[in-house]
């Protein structure tokens, strides 16, 4: 089964994966200021949007799936559980990723001794309780926690659900495999082995992926870009879209050479 992808623009080729419960219609406009100089590839990841689900249990399976149907070669931007599909895509094809711009991204969401800067594994384990009692009031809860202190809040909430409307619901199997990844993977004893630049694009109020996580990182990346969006939450792309903008571009620039 090939996840649903859709093209557009010409130029440097550029791949963009959406978070988890989301579908990659909320990048539409986004993408749209992209194209004007790159050849953009929206993937709807497995069980989201117009991509069914098949067997995919494991964020190898998530990511072989995205390799599958995008370009050769191009510069992943991975928002959210998306930028972890995205690094594991380079480690397991290091020669299809010329670069990773991560959105809110972490090699691990959940804290850890020595990882305090991510979200308390109580959290997820309360989404996935939720998920399993009513699958969508879970998810209108994880788009207020992705607006929790920021700037237009409100205003970005009712835009990112007018967006999510344009596709089918994700599936329920899908929402409740991608949390138990989000919960169990730790990437970051393999970050080292990335042979692709990358760059880390926080919001500066992120409560699910905060921005201190960013100085931690270069602990296993030490050439890695930290950037941060002061005044946005989960989705500085929504809330501060220039911003955010003119950040992949300069990054996608150096990348590119």
């Amino acid at each position: 089964m090939r996840l649903a992808a859709e093209r557009q623009g010409e130029g440097a080729k550029l791949v963009m994966l959406h978070g988890w419960g989301m579908n990659s219609s909320v990048w539409a406009e986004f993408a749209e200021g992209l194209a004007e100089g790159y050849q953009v590839t929206r993937i709807d990841l497995p069980g989201h949007g117009h991509s069914a689900f098949g067997d995919q249990l494991e964020l190898r399976a998530w990511a072989t799936a995205c390799l599958d149907v995008a370009p050769e070669r191009a510069v992943w931007v991975g928002w959210s559980l998306g930028s972890m599909v995205s690094l594991q895509s380079a480690l397991l094809a290091p020669s299809r990723i010329e670069g990773i711009v991560a959105l809110a991204g972490m090699p691990r969401f959940v804290k850890a001794s020595n990882w305090q800067h991510a979200m308390a594994a109580t959290t997820l384990d309360q989404f996935i309780r939720n998920l399993r009692r009513d699958h969508r009031q879970t998810l209108e809860r994880f788009l207020a926690l992705q607006m929790m202190n920021s700037d237009h809040a409100t205003r970005t909430l009712r835009r990112l659900k007018s967006l999510l409307r344009e596709r089918p619901d994700p599936a329920p199997e899908a929402l409740r495999i991608g949390l138990e990844l989000l919960k169990s993977v730790d990437l970051r004893g393999q970050l080292a082995d990335l042979s692709c630049p990358t760059c880390w694009i926080y919001g500066g109020r992120d409560t699910l992926a905060p921005p201190r996580a960013g100085s931690e990182l270069r602990r296993w990346l030490p050439q890695a870009a930290v950037h941060i969006v002061e005044g946005a939450g989960h989705t500085p792309f929504l809330s501060h879209p220039g911003e955010t903008k003119q950040l992949i571009r300069r990054s996608l620039e150096s990348m590119h050479g």
